[in-house]
């Protein structure tokens, strides 16, 4: 389909939209959803445009916004956009945000409280009642960032745990694994006195089908060239449906399952700051196995060679040599299996031949490169004859 087909030629497209909004509007426990951001970054950023929009229709200019420290990279550089200041909150001892430090941090300067639950330390936030009217004691937003809905779809509800507004990455918690490399979709929900600034147009539904509604005075605008990427939308809706609404919780409870199983088979050689049980992703440090001047991009490389995508690394930056761990609801116990068998072999050769790591990977098609020079003397362009 072309975006500038005439509405009568896209009423299939239309209704697939208008399904898939009513899904996840179920899924999180909102009232109303944007399908226009392109991304999860894009669909932060329009949350925070949704936030700044609505205080200033309440004559509010406020001015902060509160992030925990181990926030996605990505949720600083938002606010900072939207033209607010990220303050940070430490997590206490179990991984989780410091009552305390967000209760003291709190006033009517702040816009919203952006946070991920389950965080991204695996942690799911059981103190998320208190969170939630702490804040809007203070007249600010709950904002969820739904990177790790996957642990959550048909378990909990945000909108029950008093998030105002939630982005969801279809890239990922809906059809493609972590790491699947793009595009991506990054639909906002939020609740209904938030939907009168959600961007146009939105569809509507009359007489002889579906429309485009752009009759929206209090809309933050248009947010994304024409209507997002609409080929997600169709993975995402056929991934709900194939699913099945009795099935859901066995999404997240499978993700959840697989993460704790990798953290228990591992954490004897593998460093875990946070004891806490997790969610749906493990984070370990490195630490155990950076000796002999290994760090845990060795690890990552060394995954190449027993077939496994690498995780996450040096991420939290809270947690030192970071590997975070996403099995998804995806894999099979035979791949959990061999994955911890790769992790335990790599342990070994960290400590008796470390030689080993340092130059892998040795069976991909191109071996260790230079990143640094990579990144300073990009070169792309593909010359066959040289």
């Amino acid at each position: 389909l072309h975006p500038h087909q005439p509405e009568s030629t896209i009423q299939g497209a239309f209704e697939l939209m208008d399904t898939l909004d009513k899904w996840l509007c179920e899924i999180t426990g909102m009232d109303a959803v944007t399908m226009q951001p392109a991304a999860g970054s894009h669909g932060e950023l329009t949350g925070i445009y949704l936030a700044r929009a609505f205080h200033l229709s309440n004559g509010e200019q406020r001015s902060k916004v509160l992030i925990p420290d181990s926030a996605h990279g990505t949720n600083p550089a938002t606010i900072v956009m939207a033209g607010y200041e990220p303050v940070q909150l430490p997590s206490n001892e179990h991984g989780r945000i410091d009552l305390d430090a967000l209760r003291e941090a709190l006033s009517e300067e702040v816009a919203a409280l952006m946070i991920t639950n389950p965080n991204t330390l695996g942690v799911f936030e059981d103190q998320i009642d208190e969170i939630s009217e702490a804040v809007h004691d203070v007249g600010g937003l709950l904002y969820m960032d739904g990177a790790n809905m996957n642990a959550l779809v048909g378990l909990a509800k945000p909108g029950e745990m008093g998030f105002d507004i939630v982005h969801l990455n279809l890239h990922k918690t809906f059809t493609t694994p972590h790491g699947g490399g793009g595009p991506g979709s990054g639909p906002v929900a939020v609740t209904s006195r938030l939907e009168p600034f959600l961007p146009v147009p939105r569809i509507k539904q009359v007489d002889e089908g579906y429309r485009w509604d752009w009759d929206n005075p209090k809309s933050i605008g248009k947010i994304h060239t024409f209507f997002g990427n609409f080929g997600m939308l169709v993975r995402a809706a056929a991934y709900i449906a194939a699913s099945g609404r009795d099935n859901f919780p066995k999404i997240a409870q499978t993700a959840i399952l697989n993460a704790n199983y990798l953290r228990v088979k591992l954490e004897d050689k593998y460093k875990l700051p946070y004891k806490t049980p997790c969610m749906h992703e493990v984070v370990f440090s490195a630490d155990n196995q950076c000796v002999n001047d290994l760090k845990a991009v060795d690890i990552a490389k060394r995954l190449l060679d027993h077939g496994y995508h690498a995780p996450t690394i040096n991420f939290p930056l809270i947690v030192h040599q970071a590997l975070m761990i996403e099995p998804t609801e995806t894999e099979s116990l035979q791949t959990l299996d061999g994955f911890i068998k790769a992790m335990l072999q790599i342990d070994k050769e960290a400590h008796e031949t470390p030689e080993v790591m340092h130059e892998a990977p040795h069976s991909t098609p191109v071996s260790r490169m230079d990143e640094a020079a990579a990144a300073r003397k990009l070169d792309i362009c593909y010359k066959p004859d040289e």
